[in-house]
């Protein structure tokens, strides 16, 4: 095709993303599409095209229309990516479905707010000048997503870069992490459309630039991939992880607590001798203080060489909290020095906490959950030890942030995370937090073991990779192996900021005018 054969098509496309309507839909879409990258749906190509979509209305936009535009690809991507959070408000938070409705409405909306902050800023920045949008757009997203992962508590979750467990960019993961993979899939979208615009101004030779210099990450990145960043012991330790599906609406009744017990010993009882044994969050429904035949039981039973790992209730006196108070907590319970316990540090309000609590407690259910006044821990916790092995645990949402789990996991041999994900049903949520693990163990260079209530149970080696796992919502038995690691990754030693420093570079490179207006 010529380009005068071209210019209908492109005329047609003007109109296309110049009309309100179509322009708004197309930014919902192209929001939608990120979350088709993720985990079940693994369509990790769809991430470019997205921000191509993106770049299509907003270039053209003026700077005061950028914020808008933001809100839409918000919205179109936490609205299809995170209103699981629905079920757990109306099913189990015993919220009336209108007021479930809304809430869900106002945490998209809520979410939505970072996109269109960050292009308000970007609008700020480039103004009107379609080459300064450009270079800053991957700049400008990545500045985005890393605000959501922290103001607030943070939502690290639907980071673009996740998808590329099962992608070819995987790995960057142990070099740049989580958000240096998103950046590149920011700058690829952006320059599909420099390359586009090169070559309708017929600037062959610049496009090709465009295009050496884009590919160069997609083509090197499977060779990296490769690469052992971290030294496997090749000694394996043995594993064995209960799912108990209690179901949530019995999980904190006391006419059920003891059956929950009773099921998990009834379900490690062939495995007692097994090197690790892990029992998922709050396994264990009653604080510690409480559980000391609990223990004593399981400490009789284990083997010499074994260790038992549960979620537990904490209760005891805390310097954070200035008097006695609950953790949501892990212990470890063996011998040969096995031992330990962890105390989460991040928290999910509403579920573990209740912000402005003298206020909002008591006026629905889901401001008044069971175990939704825990504490959180204290920084700097030692991991837990199993014969020797030192392992770094995580509890359920925390395994989300990708430079808190890093900076943890320094000092760790293996890594474990529990979860309850029976809160989010048969959503997608659960499959998407499975993929999240997956690639924080990427990035660390070491096997992760995830022990959930209800699924996804998994063994995940140090390339994000699933070598063992059951069924969602039966109760089953995990067995299999992971291996031991030293060492650290690049990313480990130094998180995002090389990713974070690279975009605001790229801010001061446009807002000292180097770069021309248009």
């Amino acid at each position: 095709m010529s380009l005068d054969d071209s210019k209908p098509l492109i005329a047609a496309a003007h109109s296309f993303f110049s009309n309100r309507w179509s322009s708004a839909a197309t930014l919902l879409v192209a929001g939608a599409l990120q979350t088709l990258t993720f985990s079940p749906f693994h369509f990790w190509w769809l991430g470019p095209v997205s921000m191509l979509l993106t770049l299509l209305v907003t270039i053209p936009l003026p700077a005061k229309s950028l914020f808008l535009a933001g809100l839409l690809v918000g919205l179109g991507l936490f609205g299809s990516g995170a209103s699981w959070v629905y079920i757990s408000i109306s099913e189990f938070g015993n919220t009336p479905i209108p007021i479930a409705v809304l809430l869900t409405a106002a945490f998209v909306a809520v979410l939505a707010l970072f996109p269109a902050l960050a292009f308000w800023f970007w609008g700020k920045l480039a103004k009107n000048s379609a080459v300064r949008r450009l270079i800053l757009f991957p700049a400008i997203w990545i500045l985005g997503d890393w605000l959501r992962g922290w103001l607030l508590t943070g939502f690290p979750w639907l980071y673009l870069g996740t998808a590329h467990t099962d992608g070819p960019l995987a790995g960057l993961a142990p070099m740049v992490g989580v958000h240096g993979i998103t950046f590149w899939i920011a700058a690829s979208g952006a320059a599909i459309f420099a390359t586009g615009w090169l070559v309708y101004k017929q600037q062959r030779v610049g496009a090709g630039v465009v295009v050496a210099v884009a590919l160069i990450p997609w083509l090197t990145a499977p060779a990296l991939n490769r690469i052992d960043w971290t030294d496997i012991n090749t000694e394996p330790t043995s594993v064995a992880a209960m799912q108990g599906n209690v179901p949530q609406l019995i999980k904190w009744d006391p006419e059920f607590m003891k059956d929950q017990i009773v099921a998990y010993l009834g379900m490690t009882d062939p495995h007692w001798d097994i090197d690790l044994i892990l029992w998922p969050e709050t396994a264990i429904p009653i604080p510690q203080d409480q559980a000391g035949k609990i223990i004593d039981h399981i400490e009789e039973n284990l083997g010499e060489e074994s260790t038992l790992i549960t979620g537990i209730p904490w209760y005891g006196f805390s310097e954070r909290a200035d008097g006695f108070t609950y953790h949501n907590s892990i212990m470890a319970i063996g011998n040969n020095g096995s031992g330990g316990i962890y105390h989460k540090q991040k928290l999910v309000p509403f579920g573990e906490y209740v912000p402005l609590e003298s206020v909002l407690r008591g006026l629905i259910g889901f401001f008044d959950l069971p175990m939704s006044s825990f504490t959180k821990g204290p920084e700097n916790q030692r991991p837990l030890t199993a014969n020797g092995t030192k392992v770094m645990p995580f509890i359920c949402y925390e395994v989300a942030y990708p430079d808190f789990l890093a900076r943890n996991a320094v000092n760790s041999d293996l890594l474990l995370t529990i979860s309850n994900d029976g809160w989010f049903g048969d959503s997608v949520g659960p499959l998407q937090h499975l993929q999240i693990a997956r690639m924080r163990a990427l990035e660390t260079g070491r096997y992760m073991i995830r022990g959930t209530n209800n699924g996804v149970t998994a063994i995940i080696d140090y390339k994000g990779r699933i070598t063992a796992r059951i069924p969602q919502f039966e109760r089953a038995v995990l067995t299999g192996e992971v291996y031991t690691a030293s060492g650290s990754t690049p990313y480990m030693m130094t998180a995002s900021w090389p990713v974070l420093t690279l975009a605001l570079i790229l801010i001061v490179f446009v807002r000292e005018r180097v770069i021309p207006k248009s």
